[in-house]
């Protein structure tokens, strides 16, 4: 099953293909940046049964030429890749006739280091074919810890929130970031909500997550859009059961429910402030505010 941290790993290079470009000079390998990209089909099966896809593939135009970026999330080593691989510039050479460069991001160092080796293949006396991918882990993308840094890249800080997520910089990376978003006009409220949606998704589920979605409550609540709306509203959904189960309120099942299913932030603001003093959930509950759809 594909996880919503490998789509963030290969995604936020289709949202901003000149991240590519940015972030290969930590791996001292120099692209032009792209003056037009063209996002292709990641369908690489032929007529056998066999189904085979990369994770992204974007056509990079530039003033030196052309290349193909083919983009893959890994999460773990795997024996089979590196011939799968193979096959994917193999087969998008041979179909568009235009280099093609492999990136594969991870999140873990050990995959990282894996991926990283040049595989030959052909026989012991002669390499008929050789396998470099460039490899972007948690140690070739930089902690940005700096807000007026995050402000200037911010798809390489979502990438680095992403990479760094287990690490003890991911708090400051997060907290940067959060800042360079809130720094955008509201003119950018779409962009901002999809560096939102894929930094929630590059953190899984880690202790950064937690952060994040409590930052997005909290620092984003200018934003009205329908993500950081329901960003908002989980995140004070866990911060109420979070002070019921602080004051030792009894919190039954069809109540946790309730709260975790409540998609109205202003709701869940009522239902918090009446935890503060409340002995049970009837009273956090009963309250004249509740008259929207959440409320039943």
């Amino acid at each position: 099953m594909v996880s919503s941290s490998h789509e963030a790993l290969h995604r936020i290079f289709q949202q901003d293909p000149g991240l590519f470009a940015r972030a290969a000079r930590h791996l001292g390998v120099a692209f032009p940046p792209p003056v037009s990209t063209v996002e292709l089909s990641t369908e690489l099966t032929e007529t056998q049964p066999l189904e085979r896809r990369v994770d992204t593939l974007l056509q990079m135009n530039t003033e030196d030429g052309s290349f193909l970026l083919a983009v893959e999330s890994q999460g773990r080593p795997a024996p089979d890749k590196p011939a799968s691989w193979a096959y994917y510039l193999s087969y998008v050479y041979a179909k568009y006739r235009i280099p093609p460069v492999l990136l594969v991001v991870c999140a873990d160092r050990g995959t990282a280091e894996w991926a990283a080796r040049q595989v030959d293949i052909g026989p012991r006396q002669w390499c008929s074919l050789s396998l470099r991918p460039l490899v972007l882990g948690p140690d070739d993308v930089p902690v940005i810890d700096s807000p007026d840094d995050a402000a200037r890249d911010i798809p390489l800080t979502v990438l680095s929130a992403a990479l760094h997520r287990r690490d003890p910089g991911a708090d400051a990376i997060l907290n940067a970031l959060a800042k360079a978003l809130k720094g955008l006009s509201a003119d950018d409220e779409n962009t901002a909500t999809t560096f939102i949606e894929l930094t929630e998704q590059g953190l899984g589920a880690t202790q950064a997550a937690e952060l994040w979605r409590h930052l997005m409550a909290v620092d984003l609540s200018f934003f009205q859009s329908q993500t950081a709306q329901q960003l908002r509203a989980e995140g004070r959904a866990k911060d109420l059961l979070l002070l019921l189960g602080h004051r030792g309120v009894e919190v039954s099942e069809e109540d946790r429910e309730r709260i975790v299913g409540c998609g109205d932030p202003d709701v869940l603001g009522l239902w918090f402030s009446k935890a503060l003093t409340a002995t049970s959930t009837a009273e956090v509950f009963a309250s004249e505010g509740e008259a929207g759809p959440d409320a039943g």
